[in-house]
């Protein structure tokens, strides 16, 4: 690991924030599993099945719009260590035995609420914790966690249904959240809350706005946004992209891990080998990167070509590492909690709504088409929204402190005329 990644790991608050980040995730993904398993036996329902995973993530709009000004308003410990025990106490919930399939559903929307506040306060602790080039690092490495732990989680997941009843499967899981809550309540400082005007949803849904008015941080939303919505469709769609290669559940399982496997290697590369001022300015020809391989989904590639193409597009997601630090630079210091529990809850909905559209569209064009549409669009994206961001990011020019731009300075420099000129 870089010195980098190594300067980040030896602050003993991220430390602390990063293991709880890690039993969170175990805990979140064994919920899934378990409740859509357990939900599928006691109604037989497949809609209400998938609806164990979608839940977990739709209410997350409504918690960054009425509840993000919480993570602002409070001290960022508190918040987090209340959002985690409640989270427990949900999962705690679940594994009374003979509670309602709407009832589980019921509860898993109160989780997903609460699921942004926590990660708006987290990713504020995370910008106390650590310098301005410590942020970025620090948030590479929650995502490399968190993408592990997810596939591990589903291991875990398995496990934990064959060996223990699907109760006892739920109150592991409430036990890691509570003990991911604990750990940040006992390993982290006390911080004060901002002054933050108005009720709690008045400034929650103000905050919101204010994000969205700030045409710089609009930029940096929709340059994460866009481009990871379409990124997942070649996950979406392993399956039929599976089949129609004439292969089974291996190379579905291989077409699902090469994007994580690359994007964590994708992400490690570019904090050890790049500098700050490198990542930035190497952010949007990564991130067109990121796209290009897909492209090569037009030829209908076979299943080495494919797999090889996702890890190797997914190695440019290491341009998420300069969009965190543009995410910091743009984002007032009085509004970080909202701005983040906003930008997380965000990336979970438009990649739930990359799933659901790149579905929709492979039923009318071939997969393998679909995955080279969804390439094309992010080649697009990223050269729409990754404009708006230049003014965001440019260097100051030595002499006139201006941001980066030739005209700018070469216009301060012409001679006045004088009023007769």
């Amino acid at each position: 690991m870089s010195s980098s990644f190594r300067r980040v790991l030896s602050v003993p608050e991220f430390r602390v924030l990063f293991l709880a980040e890690i039993l969170s995730v175990l805990a979140l993904v064994a919920v899934q599993i378990t409740l859509s398993v357990l939900i599928f036996e006691r109604t037989g329902s497949p809609l209400l099945s998938a609806l164990a995973f979608a839940l977990g993530f739709l209410p997350q709009l409504v918690g960054a719009s009425l509840l993000s000004s919480v993570a602002d308003r409070f001290p960022a410990r508190r918040v987090m260590v209340i959002a985690q025990l409640v989270s427990g106490a949900v999962m705690a919930c679940m594994a009374v035995p003979g509670t309602p399939a709407w009832v589980m559903l019921a509860l898993l929307v109160v989780s997903g609420t609460v699921a942004p506040v926590y990660s708006g306060a987290r990713s504020a602790a995370i910008a106390a914790v650590l310098d301005r080039d410590g942020f970025p690092l620090g948030r590479s490495l929650l995502r490399m966690a968190a993408q592990t732990a997810q596939i591990a989680g589903f291991s875990f997941g398995g496990v934990l249904m064959l060996a223990a009843s699907p109760a006892a499967a739920l109150l592991v899981a409430a036990a890691l959240m509570a003990v991911s809550g604990l750990l940040v309540g006992m390993g982290t400082r006390a911080r004060p809350g901002r002054e933050v005007a108005g009720g709690l949803v008045g400034s929650s849904w103000g905050g919101v706005r204010e994000a969205f008015r700030l045409p710089r941080l609009r930029a940096v939303f929709l340059l994460t946004w866009v481009p990871a919505s379409l990124f997942v469709w070649s996950e979406a769609l392993a399956a039929p992209l599976a089949a129609g290669m004439g292969g089974g559940p291996m190379l579905v399982a291989m077409l699902l891990t090469a994007g994580p496997v690359g994007t964590v290697a994708g992400e490690l590369l570019a904090g050890a080998l790049l500098t700050a001022e490198q990542r930035r300015r190497w952010m949007l020809p990564l991130a067109c990167a990121t796209f290009v391989p897909s492209l090569l989904f037009l030829l209908n590639p076979g299943p080495v070509l494919a797999v090889g193409a996702l890890v190797v597009g997914a190695l440019g997601y290491g341009y998420t590492l300069a969009l965190d630090a543009l995410l910091l630079e743009a984002t007032p210091e009085e509004m970080r909690g909202r701005v983040f529990s906003v930008a997380s809850a965000g990336l979970m909905i438009t990649q739930g709504a990359g799933f659901a559209l790149a579905g929709a569209v492979a039923e009318f064009v071939p997969p393998h088409l679909a995955v080279a549409l969804a390439g094309m669009g992010g080649l697009v994206a990223v050269a729409v929204f990754g404009r708006r961001t230049r003014p965001a990011h440019g260097r100051r020019s030595p002499r006139c402190g201006r941001p980066s731009g030739y005209w700018r300075c070469r216009r301060s420099r012409r001679p006045r005329r004088g009023p007769g000129g």
